[in-house]
Order: structure tokens, then sequence, then C-alpha cells
């Protein structure tokens, strides 16, 4: 019989709770953010087993991997179809010169940027892994915004634990500020020098090396930031959880 990597992690999650006591792990867990939105139901205890642990490893906020311009790939997978939604459609038509990016929420100063405007920001290029959930990758160069220069900007309240990223399709997703302020999250408006090609997420998309393909949302169209996922969807942290993958996807 196979046995899934959920599997696996949920059945550690069962030993270790009887181990510990579930109650005292969840305060603990409570007490140091280590608890992630989609912690309840069946596999919870192995979500949070998993986030706990990756987070606690990489407290110091470790890198991920980058290559050389001689290791980027040759091929790159496309993973789901452009967005059907008409305003995107008619922005990609005039070739995203009406598109804003807003960023809002838990912040002391609202703002929006055009994609002029992102691309006169200081910005990074980085030759990153993108693996996906269902097996395949690729490693491609990247070149946008750090995401951290763009919420310095807009004045991140201390309240502030996720940032949430919503696309002209339904794909929305978050990051905890762990992972927002990382060095290595992007936003990205081109891909291996050029203009980042609209079935990968023109005109801007997300790219958080250190977490499977799915976190890094294409499409871009607003960022709230907030102290609580409770109210957005159904309260898990992401579209991910609603369709079986976890909300948080570290590797």
């Amino acid at each position: 019989m196979r046995v899934s990597r959920r599997s696996l992690i949920t059945t550690g999650a069962a030993v270790a709770a009887g181990a510990c006591g579930l109650g005292v792990a969840s305060r603990l867990g409570g007490r140091y953010g280590l608890i992630p939105p989609d912690h309840a139901g069946i596999y919870g205890a192995g979500e949070t087993l998993t986030y706990a642990a990756q987070r606690l490893l990489m407290s110091h906020h470790s890198l991920a991997r980058e290559f050389n311009r001689s290791e980027i790939s040759k091929v790159f997978p496309v993973n789901g179809e452009l967005p059907e939604n008409e305003t995107y459609q008619r922005l990609s038509a005039g070739g995203f010169v009406d598109w804003r990016l807003t960023v809002d929420g838990l912040v002391a100063r609202p703002l929006s940027f055009s994609l002029n405007e992102l691309k006169r920001l200081p910005s990074r290029t980085q030759i990153t892994h993108q693996a996906c959930e269902e097996g395949w990758s690729f490693i491609a160069g990247w070149t946008g915004v750090p995401l951290y220069y763009v919420l310095n900007l807009v004045g991140v309240s201390a309240d502030a634990k996720y940032v949430v990223f919503f696309p002209f399709d339904e794909n929305w997703d978050s990051l905890d500020m762990s992972d927002a302020w990382h060095s290595q999250t992007l936003l990205a408006y081109a891909m291996n020098s050029q203009e980042l090609p609209a079935p990968h997420g023109a005109p801007v998309r997300l790219r958080v090396p250190r977490q499977l393909g799915y976190k890094s949302v294409k499409y871009l169209s607003r960022i709230t930031v907030t102290d609580t996922l409770r109210n957005i969807g159904k309260g898990l942290g992401s579209i991910s959880p609603e369709i079986g993958y976890s909300w948080y996807a570290g590797i």
C-alpha cells in the first residue's frame, strides 16, 4: 500500500500529541504563533506539526537555493488557465497600462501602484526553483520588487499577522509575516529577463521560493495586510485548504 506524505504527517502528529498532550502543544503553539489557519479538521494536527517544525527550523530566515544562469531550465510548464475575469482580459488587451496593484489593510499609508511605478522601485533578480505539488518543476530567473520594500512603503502595523494576495482568478492565498518580510519573496514582473508571460502570471505575480509553487500567486490585483484570516474565504488562509492542499507549503 502506498503511504501518502499527508498520512505520514498526520500519523506522526497523532503520536506526538499522545506523547506530550495535544492541549499543551496547542497552547504553546498559540503563544508563539505556530498554529496555521488550517489547524482544524482531520489533518489539523499534522498541519500544525509541519508548520511549527518548519518555522522553528527556519527561524533565522534561511534562504532557498539560488542557481547560476546556465542552470535555467529549457522548458517552463504552466499550471492553470488565464483568468476569465473581464477586467483582467481588458487590462491584458491594453498591455496592462491601466492595471493597478492596491496595497491596503493594517497599514499607515495605503497605496496603489501602476506597473511602471513598481518597475521604478528597487528590484532584485533571483534564479530559483519552482516546485509543483503535482511533481513537475523548473528553474527560472525572476525579477521584481522585494515584498518587504513595498511593506515598508505602506507602513505595516505592529498588529499585522498575515499578508493576503488577491488575484484576478479565484486562487487567493496568504503568507505569515515571516515569509512576507523574507528577502527572497518578490512581486515579480519579469521572467528570464523578459516581460512576465501571461501564462506565468502577468503583469505581476508573487514569488515565494521557500514554498511550493501554488503559494506564488499569479495575476495579482490587490494585497491586504491583516491580523486575522477568519473572515476571508472559509477562514483557512487560502483557497488551497478548500481544495485539499495545505495552507503552509514549505520546502
